[in-house]
């Protein structure tokens, strides 16, 4: 696979298509995490995620990322604060995922608007998301890694 970094300063793989694209977004050793909605059709329910979510159309992986931040918490952050990396899709195996990662400030917590997805949201310890019985599984190896890179 080949992954390349943009001028925009975040990696894509231009080769394979993507599913989704999810954001670790980090202050002081915490991260952005909302508890999923408790409903039986959806993957995970109940369980703590990252903001982000599927691709719509023909949208690139930080155009859906940003527009999932947007939809989930308010958030509008400008794409040079992110940079991205594709992991293989746990919903679909034949696709990639994208976890773009960046940094809040306290001014970015504040301005946080949650929407109506999700039942709250919380700035969590690092530490805390892995070890949580109710992190997203696949989401905890993502994070490992990209905090050992």
């Amino acid at each position: 696979m080949a992954v390349v970094a943009s001028e925009a300063g975040y990696f894509h793989n231009e080769e394979a298509p993507f599913h989704g694209a999810k954001l670790l977004l980090m202050e002081g050793g915490r991260l952005l995490t909302c508890l999923r909605d408790d409903f039986e059709h959806i993957p995970f329910p109940a369980h703590w995620d990252l903001p982000g979510g599927g691709r719509e159309g023909s949208e690139s992986a930080l155009t859906c990322a940003l527009r999932e931040l947007a939809e989930e918490f308010g958030l509008h952050l400008p794409p040079n604060r992110l940079r991205g990396r594709v992991f293989p899709s746990h919903q679909r195996p034949d696709m990639v995922s994208w976890l773009f990662t960046g940094n809040l400030t306290a001014g970015d917590i504040a301005a946080i608007r949650f929407g109506d997805e999700g039942q709250e949201w919380r700035m969590m310890p690092v530490a805390e998301y892995i070890a949580h019985p109710r992190a997203v599984p696949h989401f905890r190896r993502w994070i490992t890694t990209v905090l050992e890179e």
